[in-house]
């Protein structure tokens, strides 16, 4: 534990490897550190594989939650692999007060998020957008959504009251909350 946000963590982390000879996996990247975190990206392709294998349409729309935006890349690289120009819309959903993937779209260049990042999303608590995953989203995704907290738990008991409960962590129901949200806003 640190005094301090997720991106903190990730130095404090990087740096402690460093000094031991320990191996960091991550899949935030930042100057010098690409190989991992492109491996890790590569893995989130399972799920978006076997998806696709169980789903009888391509969907239209894709909301994915952002974070350091390393598991959104990952899915949309996927996505405009394999159907290019065909491929959905995406749409990046993200804390309101952890929105380094949105600012970083207004600025057209990675952008910090200082700040309070605190989110009941813990897993979405970033203020610094993976280098790895922006340059793959700043040309494929045009759409970002913000959320506050106060959905988050009631999309949660809403996915555990289906005839074949979904148990959901926080960080993973942002893009639910933010296709909900949509769906609500003509």
């Amino acid at each position: 534990r640190i005094d301090g946000n997720y991106d903190d963590s990730v130095r404090i982390a990087d740096q402690t490897a460093q000094e031991n000879g320990y191996f960091t996996v991550s899949d935030t990247s930042y100057e010098g550190y690409t190989k991992v975190p492109k491996d890790v990206m590569q893995g989130y392709t399972v799920m978006v594989d076997e998806s696709l294998i169980q789903m009888n349409d391509i969907p239209t729309h894709i909301f994915l939650q952002g974070g350091v935006g390393g598991m959104a890349a990952a899915v949309v690289s996927f996505f405009h692999e394999i159907y290019g120009a065909d491929a959905p819309k995406f749409i990046i959903v993200e804390p309101k007060n952890a929105d380094c993937l949105l600012q970083s779209a207004r600025e057209s260049t990675p952008t910090i998020v200082h700040g309070d990042l605190e989110t009941i999303m813990a897993g979405l608590s970033c203020g610094e957008v993976s280098l790895l995953a922006w340059d793959i989203l700043k040309n494929t995704v045009s759409s970002f959504l913000t959320i506050d907290d106060s959905s988050v738990g009631t999309t949660m008991k809403l996915l555990a009251q289906n005839n074949t409960p979904i148990v959901a962590g926080e960080s993973s129901v942002a893009g639910m909350v933010g296709f909900i949200s949509a769906n609500k806003d003509d």
